[in-house]
């Protein structure tokens, strides 16, 4: 049985393009509007346990405002060094003009799930 959907945030109140901090059942994510597209990423870095929200968010990535390294919005994905490994994701949905995050990860943080 999967988790049930978080409510995190109004969708009239997300800036397009930008990342905001919310809790979701303890864990801090990066919440990030592109458009039409709402994405929930672990708001902390693979590398350098740095928070992502604080980064720059680019045509379906965010930035890392420490060393970097980017994360593809969509899965994850580490797609620059320094990092190597993903960041979990999480689903999203937006219903009633409400955003909601399931709690359920993509994948274990690589280094926080250890």
């Amino acid at each position: 049985m999967s988790a049930a959907p978080i409510d995190v945030a109004a969708l009239d109140e997300l800036p397009d393009g930008e990342a905001r901090l919310v809790t979701v059942d303890e864990t801090g994510v990066a919440l990030i509007r592109q458009g039409k597209e709402v994405f929930a990423i672990h708001d902390t870095c693979s590398h350098a346990l740095e928070s992502l929200s604080g980064g720059w968010i680019d045509e379906g990535r965010i930035e890392c405002p420490r060393h970097g390294a980017a994360f593809r919005l969509s899965d994850g994905a580490a797609l620059t060094p320094p990092a190597t490994r993903a960041v979990p994701t999480f689903p999203v949905e937006v219903r009633d003009g409400r955003v909601l995050v399931t709690p359920t990860p993509s994948c274990p943080h690589p280094i926080l799930d250890r």
